[in-house]
């Protein structure tokens, strides 16, 4: 029998976060040093155990829950201790907080006891500094030596980091056996009925690190909801708070903040990623928008090199203190990486989302450069071989095999399950390019600049050979492929992809409505959201990471989409399966979960090791909101069109505090689809097409 490193599981454990920090522990509030239980700072483990006993004794766990946007609550028995009854009189609350540079522990035992409680309370620590590829692949490190010398204090120090925790009424025992295992403990002597509070922090000094927390509060605003769908705001609040903790800066740009990917494996910046959920949360405002172009763009490619990706005009995949290695399967990726085909048209697509919604002309001019370089990028080096189509090849070995958002090597299947050879054509891809030719084009004409004409027919051309080459025949009738192989073979597995090619212009009205039609089979559509890869294809897993799973963000692009399109039910079936799947998640959505059938357990079946929180997942909320109000605002052209997925099916909505041009606006959605809005800018109209709601909306001030 071979052994094997397998990732660790994810999906028992609770966890807190502040950006660049997280913690990860059991639903007891234990931190075991097994798996990838620990507190992270910036991609090292610094603290790799903290479990907490009462008179040498582990409590016994009785609930768990958040404690405001950055803290857990674990509430423990000491069944032993206080008065002889059937019911407990001696109760222990450990509430866990993080912050940016550390995290703190409070222990507050109670006592209702008629007798005196006499104990020591006792906390285990160790570090490791284990960088976060080697946890994720289920490695381990040895714990390092702790150094002591004032009382309540202990230090570990390696590779440029130094951890500290201070306990200062604490002692602490560190010599011998215990220099790898140090112990902090209070002596505890309660009167009947009395209790005591305890505390112990750990803080982080990391220099190295490439991200850093940034000061303030959140670069969006944050909206009052009331629904007839309690469900919407629960989430809504939940992912809001998630993603607060998500916020980072670049290390000597603080002002410019973005959201990092998850937790615990992409806490940093990610192209893709930091984009999406840029883009998804642009009806709160557009300056995380704003940070998340300009940090990109700093760090957009000069020149060709394959070691790295980079190309002239390309935007970054992901950025790490060092080369991020994963042992056992090759994959070591540099620390500036640039293995992505699709994030620099997704740059171009933010920043003219975030024109279209206000975002001042002063800040979109400084990145007109930047613009035309993608753009240079997308005529110049995302077409080798010049047939017309973007397509992507690791050409290291070593790098990215799959460089879309569905990057795991096995990703990219035929019907017959099969997998397909690189050099690679995504659909989704060329629906993204299309849409950042046309958005690129319009960008260059509204601030003089030259170069949208030629813009304009590559997207044209782009169309014209996607019709040639993409469409195939399916059980469901034609269907645009997942991608296209080496040869050119159509990839011809039935897929989310496609629905990420709604609203991009790459189709038509025909073609659109087909896709919608698909979208809504069982095959995709019948679990908790909209599934990878459809139950009829022979790769097909429920828990595979990209062939048949769910995934929160992808289910909520593809809603908002057919949502857009003016494809209401399809749209309103995956909002009910998103919801559903929050209301078992506690409202924290996972980065993706398991595509059973609702009716297998009527919950959704967790994926093991998904990040939880994750930005686009979290972001993907505040999507369903703009979808549920329809809002799409065209600042630069004077509109504000209202197309509402609320109403008869989904229920009354009421929406404050969405931002407009910087401007707070209030959306309200009755009974039957009825929308009014408030609050816009003088110089905006709103409207709703006649072919989706003959009513006209009303507007007041």
């Amino acid at each position: 029998m071979t052994d094997r490193q397998l990732q660790p599981l994810l999906h028992e454990l609770v966890g807190v976060v502040l950006a660049p920090t997280s913690a990860l522990g059991d639903v007891t509030g234990q931190i075991r040093p097994t798996g990838v239980q620990g507190v992270f700072h910036a991609d090292a483990r610094v603290l790799s155990r903290a479990e907490l006993r009462v008179d040498d004794q582990e409590l016994e766990g009785l609930t768990h829950g958040e404690d405001g946007p950055h803290g857990a609550r674990f509430v423990g028995l000491a069944r032993w201790l206080g008065d002889p009854t059937p019911d407990p009189t001696v109760r222990v609350d450990r509430s866990r907080r993080a912050t940016p540079n550390g995290l703190t522990e409070e222990l507050r035992i109670v006592s209702t006891a008629t007798v005196g409680v006499r104990a020591t309370v006792s906390v285990d620590l160790a570090c490791d500094l284990a960088p976060i590829e080697a946890v994720k692949s289920g490695g381990a490190a040895a714990p390092l030596e702790a150094k002591t010398g004032q009382p309540g204090l202990l230090t570990w120090a390696a590779d440029g980091i130094t951890v500290t925790v201070t306990a200062p009424d604490a002692d602490v025992l560190a010599t011998g056996e215990r220099a790898t295992a140090p112990r902090l403990t209070w002596p505890i002597d309660l009167p009947p009925r009395g209790e005591t509070v305890l505390r112990w922090q750990v803080a982080v000094a990391d220099p190295r690190a490439v991200v850093v927390g940034p000061t303030g509060e959140p670069e969006w605003a944050r909206p009052e909801v009331t629904a007839d769908d309690r469900r919407l705001v629960r989430l809504l609040d939940r992912s809001l708070d998630d993603l607060r903790g998500l916020r980072l800066a670049e290390t000597g740009a603080p002002g410019d903040v973005f959201l990092g990917a998850g937790v615990p494996w992409f806490l940093t910046l990610f192209g893709r990623d930091s984009l999406w959920a840029a883009r998804m949360m642009l009806p709160l405002g557009t300056d995380l928008a704003a940070g998340t172009l300009r940090v990109l763009a700093r760090r957009q490619g000069t020149r060709v090199d394959p070691a790295t990706g980079e190309a002239p005009g390309k935007i970054l995949h992901e950025l790490r203190r060092h080369e991020f290695t994963v042992p056992g399967n090759g994959l070591r990726l540099p620390p500036a990486y640039y293995g992505t085909v699709d994030a620099t048209m997704l740059w171009i697509n933010l920043l003219h989302d975030a024109w279209r919604w206000g975002l001042p002309a002063e800040q979109v001019a400084p990145l007109l450069p930047h613009l035309e370089a993608a753009l240079g990028w997308l005529g110049e080096h995302a077409d080798p071989d010049g047939d017309g189509l973007v397509e992507y090849v690791d050409t290291t070995g070593h790098g990215l095999s799959n460089q879309g958002w569905k990057d795991s090597g096995d990703a990219v299947r035929f019907h017959d399950g099969s997998l397909a050879t690189a050099p690679i054509v995504l659909a989704e891809v060329q629906a993204y390019a299309h849409e950042a030719a046309v958005n690129g084009a319009a960008l260059l004409d509204a601030f003089g600049r030259p170069g949208a004409d030629r813009w304009r027919e590559h997207a044209a051309a782009l169309a014209r050979r996607f019709r040639e080459s993409f469409w195939v025949d399916g059980r469901y009738g034609p269907q645009p492929a997942l991608a296209l192989d080496r040869n050119k073979r159509p990839v011809d597995s039935l897929t989310s992809n496609i629905g990420h090619l709604l609203g991009t212009g790459l189709l038509d009205a025909d073609e659109e409505a087909q896709i919608a039609r698909l979208l809504t089979t069982d095959t995709l559509a019948g679990g908790f959201g909209l599934r990878t890869m459809s139950t009829d294809d022979a790769g097909f897993s429920p828990l595979s990471y990209h062939c048949g799973s769910i995934w929160t963000h992808d289910t909520a692009i593809v809603l908002a989409g057919l949502a857009r399109g003016g494809h209401s039910e399809a749209a309103l079936g995956l909002a009910e399966g998103l919801l559903s799947a929050a209301e078992a998640f506690d409202y924290r959505m996972p980065e993706l979960y398991g595509g059973d059938d609702r009716t297998l357990l009527r919950r959704p079946v967790p994926y093991p090791a998904a990040c939880r929180p994750q930005a686009w997942a979290a972001a993907g909320a505040v999507l369903l909101l703009q979808a549920a109000t329809g809002l799409y605002p065209d600042v630069p052209g004077g509109t504000v069109r209202l197309t509402p997925l609320a109403g008869p099916n989904f229920g009354a909505l009421h929406a404050t505090n969405l931002r407009v041009a910087a401007t707070p606006v209030s959306v309200t959605v009755n009974h039957t689809g009825e929308a009014t809005v408030t609050g816009l800018p003088t110089a905006l109209t709103p409207t709703v097409p006649t072919q989706r709601n003959p009513k006209t909306p009303t507007r007041s001030r």
